[in-house]
């Protein structure tokens, strides 16, 4: 019998969950990695406690994932935010539910589960190849420079897990995309998401401020709202808040050239209950000590407050508005570099339901390398680990349908 051989290039989550499912099928795998190590992002990643998945009921889950929504529902079906917490601790890697609803490991890093999954995938077969990077099609094969030359494989099917093209000096830097689109496949420009926006600060605010945390807080833009913490910087504004409401901004940016982010400074309190605490005479305190005392505001957010042009109002009632809808005007987007993750990549429309390109049969996509995006949290490893599930099922049963068996 005929032993199927299936290269992989990318070892980031999506490509190496492909591996192991492949493996676990009795397939020749080959992962290929153009960096000297496997997964660098997802290390980097992990770094301040790495997020494998949320526990948020599914129907709220899927929303997070925007339009991509619907593509996206079959991925997590086939590797849910239950088989993924399953896997890790198959792993040895006990998991915990945050007091925001994040799945963590115990351990917090990702430096153990990463060490007890390549060591699974060396036992189950999988070669791993560093340093051996795609530079495009040579034919029907594929093209790699390694540290011994140049090589072309002509394996039987092809899984692309390549990633976006967010932090490209961990390996994430879109360069397939010239190649992929002269082979017919349509990839649509590559956006920063889960980063940071300009605002145009006051130079005394942003060497003040810069570096401290609004917490807690609610932010919303147009239709969309979320609780959570933003970050104050130099430039801006960014943080797990900012970035679940990022989609929208950078839209509404690249459309109008500005974007409004509504903040609410006291989102557990009404009104009402903030306007009556208002009503506590200041005395011989300052407005900060006094905003302080009665309104339970940090420096930071009177800084914020009182940095929107014009005075404070002067009525309670004025005045708790304002401290529950401070409007700040966004002007712009960092870039890639300093992104998070990316929007853009292979359009959703050039893959069939088991992500094999339409214009190149035998070869499939998955993880961020695909047109999809969802907030920090959890989402984006959910979402490519599944993706590189239901990829390696694809390429199974694709081989399966060419080999009449």
């Amino acid at each position: 019998m005929i032993r199927h051989t299936v290269h992989i290039v990318g070892a980031g989550p999506a490509g190496l969950m492909a591996a192991e499912r492949l493996a676990a099928a009795g397939l020749a795998v080959t992962v290929h990695e153009a960096m000297p190590s496997p997964s660098r992002k997802l290390l980097m990643a992990g770094r301040g406690g790495l997020n494998l998945t949320h526990s948020e009921p599914m129907e709220g889950f899927l929303s997070r994932y925007g339009a991509a929504a619907p593509v996206v529902a079959p991925w997590l079906k086939a590797f849910s935010p239950t088989d993924l917490i399953g896997w890790a601790e198959g792993l040895g890697q006990a998991t915990f539910i945050g007091s925001s609803g994040r799945v963590f490991p115990r351990a917090m890093k990702a430096s153990p589960l990463l060490r007890a999954w390549l060591a699974r995938l060396a036992a189950a077969g999988v070669e791993l190849r560093t340093r051996s990077r795609w530079v495009g099609f040579d034919g029907d094969g594929l093209k790699f420079e390694t540290p011994d030359g140049p090589r072309t494989e002509h394996p039987d099917a092809v899984i692309l897990a390549l990633g976006g093209a967010s932090w490209p000096r961990l390996g994430s830097d879109g360069a397939w995309g010239p190649w992929l689109a002269a082979r017919g496949v349509t990839v649509s420009p590559f956006q920063p998401s889960n980063g940071g926006f300009d605002v145009a600060w006051s130079p005394v605010f942003a060497e003040r401020f810069a570096g401290q945390p609004l917490k807690p807080v609610a932010l919303s833009h147009g239709k969309e709202a979320v609780r959570g913490e933003a970050m104050l910087t130099g430039y801006g504004v960014e943080g797990g808040a900012v970035y679940a409401l990022s989609a929208g901004l950078r839209e509404a940016i690249a459309r109008d050239g500005t974007a409004t982010l509504t903040v609410d400074l006291r989102p557990d309190l009404s009104i009402d209950a903030l306007a009556n605490r208002l009503t506590k005479a200041r005395g011989k305190d300052s407005v900060t000590n006094w905003l302080r005392k009665t309104a339970g505001l940090s420096p930071a957010a009177i800084g914020l407050l009182r940095e929107i042009p014009g005075e404070l109002p002067a009525g309670t009632e004025k005045l708790a508005r304002r401290i529950k809808a401070v409007r700040l005007t966004l002007t712009g987007v960092q870039g890639l570099a300093r992104a998070i993750s990316s929007a853009g990549g292979v359009a959703l429309d050039q893959v069939d339901g088991r992500l094999m390109l339409k214009a190149l049969p035998g070869v499939f996509a998955a993880g961020e390398m695909l047109d999809w995006e969802a907030p920090t949290g959890g989402y984006l490893l959910q979402a490519s680990m599944a993706s590189g599930a239901v990829a390696a099922a694809g390429v199974i049963d694709w081989l399966r349908e060419r080999s009449g068996s």
